[in-house]
C-alpha cells in the first residue's frame, strides 16, 4: 500500500481549465518554505506577524465524545495569505478563525485543480488510484468508496452544498445525505464568471438549520468559489480592487468571500452545537499569477500552485503552528478519528476505504510530535493535461513530468521559487531513488472513458511530455 511504502522509506532514509496566458503580470509575493521541523508553541494574540508565543502545550488535551466536523474549502486560496506572512489584510475572519487553530505551515493539496484535489480528498486516496473517466472535468465512478459514506453508515449526519455546475454530476455526491447546488449557475469551461458566495452561504445555513442537528452530529462541507478567476469586482459592497494587476483583483475577490465566510462562522458560533463543531479550513489549491509564465491554476505542480492554507479548530485544543510538511490526504482519516468512526467501517453497498494517508489527530492535540514522512502531489493524465507527479522530503521536492517521468529536483530552502532545476548530483540520486520506489506502490487506475486516442491527444500537445 501507498501509505506503508511511504512511512518504510521515511524510516529508511477545478473545476476549470487553467490558461496559459503572457506573463504580462508581475509575478506576487511568494512566500519562502519555512524549515521543516516540529510543533510550535502556542501564538500570543498578534498571530498575523506568524510569531509564535514561547510556550509550549503543558498537557495534551482529551477530545470530546461529540465533536461534529465543518470543513470550508476555498477554491484557489493560496498559501501567502495574511496569516502567514502576506502584508495586505485581506482576510479578516479567516486571520482571526486561524489564531484559534492549529495550523500547518506547509500543507499541500493532493493536486493542482479542483477536479484531482477533491476527488483525491473524498476518497482519502490519489487520484491516480480512483476510478475515474479521464476528462479534465472528470467524473469519478460509483465503485470509489468515499469517507462520507462511511460516515453516512455510521449514523453521522452528512451535508454539501457547492457553487460550480461542475459539483453535479462529479460523483462527489456519494455519502451525503443532503448535496444542493447553487441555482442559477454557468458553467463555462474556461473559468468561473458567477458571483455565489451570499446565496452558497444562504443554503450552508439553511442545511445547517435542520433541528434535528441539535441532537444528531454531522460532519458538513462547503467549497467556497469566488477567488476563482474570473476576478469579479465588488466595488457596489464597498470592497475595492485593491489595484489594476490580477493578484488585486484577487485579492478582493478573498476579501469578499472571506465576509461572507463570516456570516457563516457567526452562524454557527450561534447554534447549540457550535461549541463542539471542529472547523476546518483548507483549499483545492493555489493560484498562478505569472510564476514560471502561467496564470490561474492547473498543469503543473509548481509551489504557489500546491502550496494551501490548512487549519483546525478544535474545541478544547490550543492554538499552535506546525512547520511539517503535510497532505490534504490526511484530511479524511482525520475527521473520521475526530468524529469517532473506524475507517474500516464498510459503506452501505459493502465498500471499504482504501485510505492512504494519516490521521492527524495526535499531533493536533500534541499527544505526538510531528514525524517527518513524505508528501505526494499527483496529477493524472488528462484530456487536456499531461501528467506530473512530485514527492515533498522535507525542503527537497523531486518531480516527475510525463510519461516517462524525467525527474527534476528543487532545493526549496535555497530555492523556494523553483527557478533552478537539479538534474545530477548525490542528492538528485538520492531523491530520484526515493521517487523510483515509491513510483512502483502507485496503483494506477486507467480512465474508463478517455481512452489512449484520448489521452494521446493531450500527450501531443504537451509537447510529448517535455
Amino acid at each position: 500500500m501507498l501509505a506503508a511504502s511511504i512511512a518504510l522509506l521515511a524510516a529508511a532514509t477545478s473545476c476549470d481549465r487553467s490558461r496559459d496566458r503572457s506573463a504580462s503580470a508581475t509575478t506576487s509575493p511568494h512566500a519562502s518554505a519555512p524549515p521543516s521541523g516540529e510543533a510550535r508553541a502556542p501564538r500570543d494574540a498578534d498571530a498575523s506577524s506568524g510569531s509564535p508565543a514561547p510556550a509550549a502545550p503543558a498537557a495534551s488535551p482529551e477530545l470530546r465524545a461529540d465533536y461534529n466536523v465543518l470543513v470550508l474549502s476555498i477554491d484557489s486560496l493560496r498559501a501567502d495569505m495574511p496569516w502567514s506572512g502576506y502584508p495586505r489584510e485581506i482576510a479578516p475572519r479567516l486571520t482571526a478563525l486561524e489564531k484559534r487553530a492549529v495550523s500547518y505551515t506547509r500543507a499541500y493539496a493532493i493536486s493542482s485543480y479542483t477536479s484531482m484535489s477533491l476527488g483525491g480528498f473524498l476518497g482519502g486516496r490519489l487520484p491516480s488510484g480512483m476510478k475515474r473517466s479521464g476528462f479534465f472535468f472528470g467524473k469519478y465512478a460509483p465503485e470509489n468508496v468515499l469517507f462520507p459514506e462511511v460516515l453516512q453508515a455510521s449514523g453521522v449526519r452528512t451535508i454539501s452544498a457547492h457553487a460550480h455546475g461542475y459539483f453535479k454530476g462529479a460523483g462527489f455526491e456519494q455519502g451525503f445525505d443532503a448535496y444542493e447546488i447553487v441555482p442559477n449557475i454557468v458553467f463555462k469551461n474556461e473559468n468561473d464568471p458567477n458571483v455565489t458566495s451570499p446565496e452558497h452561504v444562504a443554503l450552508a445555513t439553511k442545511l445547517l438549520s435542520d433541528p434535528a442537528l441539535d441532537d444528531k452530529r454531522f460532519f458538513a462541507w462547503f467549497h467556497f468559489l469566488d477567488p476563482h478567476d474570473v476576478y469579479v469586482s465588488h466595488e457596489k459592497d464597498g470592497i475595492p480592487p485593491y489595484g489594476p494587476k490580477l493578484r488585486d483583483k484577487y485579492d478582493a475577490e478573498v476579501t469578499f468571500t472571506d465576509r461572507h465566510l463570516g456570516a457563516l462562522l457567526d452562524f454557527v458560533e450561534a447554534r447549540p452545537w457550535g461549541a463542539r463543531t471542529v472547523i476546518v479550513v483548507t483549499a483545492d489549491h493555489g493560484e498562478a499569477f505569472g510564476e514560471h509564465g502561467q496564470f490561474a491554476h492547473g498543469f503543473e505542480l509548481w509551489e504557489n500552485l500546491v502550496r494551501v492554507p490548512m487549519f483546525f479548530v478544535v474545541p478544547g485544543v490550543p492554538p499552535r503552528r506546525i512547520d511539517t510538511p503535510r497532505s490534504a490526504i490526511d484530511l479524511a482519516p482525520t475527521i473520521l478519528e475526530l468524529l469517532g468512526v473506524d475507517p474500516k467501517t464498510p459503506a452501505k453497498d459493502g465498500g471499504v476505504l482504501e485510505l492512504e494517508g494519516k490521521s492527524l489527530v495526535a499531533e493536533l492535540t500534541g499527544k505526538e510530535t510531528p514525524a517527518e514522512r513524505d508528501v505526494v502531489l499527483d496529477l493524472p493524465m488528462t484530456s487536456d493535461n499531461d501528467k506530473r507527479r512530485a514527492v515533498v522530503r522535507g525542503t527537497w521536492k523531486i518531480v516527475a513530468y510525463g510519461r516517462e517521468e524525467s525527474l527534476r529536483l528543487y532545493d526549496l530552502a535555497a530555492d523556494p521559487e523553483e527557478k533552478t532545476a537539479i538534474t545530477r548530483g548525490e542528492k538528485f540520486d538520492e531523491m530520484a531513488r526515493l521517487y523510483r520506489q515509491l513510483a512502483k506502490d502507485v496503483k494506477e487506475v486507467p480512465p474508463y472513458a478517455c481512452g489512449p486516442s484520448c489521452l494521446n491527444r493531450a500527450y501531443a500537445r504537451s509537447g510529448g511530455g517535455k
